[in-house]
């Protein structure tokens, strides 16, 4: 009996994209591994000093607070919520080893306010650390919903509830509408569970607003989808980084060109750039995406400010 439901991205056992694209071989991997020029990053870099996040928030406004890599604390009027929560200092098991971070979360957990909701899109380990659901799970006893498989895993981690979506599923919770919707990437936590999980991005819609979370994902004709679905994108989050090399990275890490391809598919108001200067993931320089997002800005024609980046803890109201 299969454990999922068979569809165009699920064999009923495993998950893929599509699109037919994926993660590389390992035969590729080994290859990057041997050949990669690594840009040097330096070995931490100070918070600049920020105001805080506001209280409360106007209906048909969003307060968006960059914490750091993927995680946004977001405030509407209806509700509280943050996506892909990690607080460790590495990206790696028991965040304590793998891809040390350089910059510190710009909000601790203890400064995070009563929430209502938290986000997962998948399972690697500089979106998914256990202890730091842990620990949001304790700012309010929020619920959690993540993409399809990972139910039984988040379940135990102290969440009110936690709800696992396959693409296009909506789930409703605090007067918050939640879809998930396509990305294009992959999972896994070893070497032996490849894609035993799958991988989401999540429109929000909350107190008179609707917030695109992409989560983690390469550029794939989805979000010509997602635009049509959802064609009052306030804010979208876009990832921008970890793309380099190219030929490794290009199927499953939009670089800044093809993130501002997702912003024109899914046509949002504004999206902010993500998934940047926070872990070095693979080759490029630790500066290099916000300068590639500003030219592929211009280039593509995108108004003045329309796609833009925070600064770390940095909060802006849409």
């Amino acid at each position: 009996m299969a454990r999922f439901p068979i569809s165009d991205h699920c064999d009923g056992e495993r998950f893929f994209n599509p699109h037919g694209s994926g993660p590389r071989p390992i035969k590729d991997v080994v290859a990057w591994q041997r050949t990669r020029q690594k840009a040097v990053w330096p070995i931490s870099v100070p918070l600049r000093p920020q105001a805080p996040p506001p209280h409360d928030v106007a209906a048909g406004r969003a307060a968006v607070t960059f914490i750091g890599h993927s995680t946004f604390l977001i405030r509407t009027a209806a509700a509280a919520f943050v996506t892909d929560p990690v607080f460790t200092t590495h990206a790696g098991p028991f965040g304590r080893t793998g891809p040390r971070r350089v910059r510190p979360p710009a909000l601790a957990i203890a400064d995070l306010p009563p929430l209502n909701l938290v986000l997962l899109s998948h399972n690697h380990y500089d979106h998914f650390q256990p202890s730091s659901l842990r620990g949001v799970a304790r700012r309010g006893r929020p619920s959690i919903v993540t993409a399809l498989g990972l139910g039984p895993v988040v379940s135990p981690l102290g969440f009110s509830s936690a709800a696992e979506l396959d693409w296009w599923q909506t789930h409703e919770v605090a007067g918050v509408r939640v879809t998930s919707v396509p990305a294009q990437h992959f999972s896994a936590r070893t070497p032996w569970d490849r894609d035993r999980t799958l991988w989401s991005g999540f429109i929000v819609e909350s107190g008179g607003v609707t917030i695109y979370f992409a989560g983690d994902t390469g550029y794939s004709p989805d979000f010509r989808e997602i635009g049509k679905r959802f064609p009052n994108i306030d804010v979208a989050l876009i990832p921008i980084g970890a793309y380099e090399p190219r030929w490794f990275m290009q199927p499953v890490h939009a670089n800044p060109e093809e993130a501002v391809r997702i912003h024109l598919d899914v046509r949002a108001r504004r999206s902010i750039g993500m998934h940047f200067g926070t872990f070095q993931l693979t080759d490029e320089g630790i500066d290099e995406p916000v300068a590639a997002l500003s030219h592929a800005c211009a280039a593509g024609a995108v108004a003045d400010g329309a796609f833009t980046v925070l600064d770390f803890g940095e909060t802006r109201v849409f």
